[in-house]
């Protein structure tokens, strides 16, 4: 397996990344120089995304958590055959599950999660597609986290960077129970859970377009 990347957060800076073999755009499949260190945007404000152009210093850009953000809180919901583990405050809210597996993840339903509301491979299957690390599940008493694969950081259309296989995040404080294997780290700069991604992207919105000088 290839070298995980190490991604350190500057304090209201960039993402500071090593050793990443691949940085590549969902969209187009465009695949980025990533030799030596390289400095990635995370204010939403660079004119040259997905690289920070100092942006931040000019807009104020501050990584402070909000205090009224999604609690850290993991919820289980025992099944007949799987167990579902979830934690909110990790969230991404991309909508893979409640719009993949709408017996099982029910929006306006509690409890939301009915981890027997669908066949145990159906249920796997949904949560390996969370990007964010906020899904897991258990069976036979044994939890399953992470996935197979190359570390890559892969750059979601006007969405966060989507972290795949792993990587040396320096100087966080990660949530309860969550997969430290992928995970979503917001890039718009609104995030309440800096500097992971919280859907904040959607409401603001965010263009990943890089944006234009004066």
């Amino acid at each position: 397996m290839s070298q995980k990347p190490t991604i350190v957060a500057r304090k209201n800076g960039p993402y500071l990344v090593t050793s990443c073999q691949m940085l590549k755009e969902y969209a187009d499949g465009t695949v980025y120089d990533t030799a030596g260190t390289v400095a990635l945007c995370r204010c939403g404000g660079s004119s040259n995304k997905p690289f920070c152009d100092g942006t931040h210093n000019k807009i104020g850009f501050t990584d402070e958590k909000a205090p009224d953000r999604v609690p850290d809180k993991r919820e289980t919901y025992v099944g007949a055959a799987v167990t579902i583990h979830d934690n909110r405050g990790i969230c991404a809210h991309a909508a893979r599950c409640t719009e993949g597996l709408t017996s099982v993840f029910r929006l306006g339903t509690e409890p939301w999660i009915d981890p027997d509301g669908a066949d145990a491979e159906a249920v796997i299957a949904q949560i390996a597609q969370c990007p964010s690390g906020a899904l897991s599940y258990s069976v036979d008493g044994v939890e399953h986290r992470d996935r197979e694969g190359d570390p890559m950081i892969l750059i979601a259309p006007n969405g966060p960077y989507a972290i795949f296989g792993g990587a040396d995040l320096r100087d966080v404080t990660w949530a309860e129970g969550v997969s430290k294997e992928h995970f979503d780290l917001c890039r718009c700069g609104h995030s309440k859970n800096k500097p992971f991604c919280d859907g904040a992207h959607r409401d603001h919105p965010f263009d990943d377009a890089p944006t234009p000088t004066d």
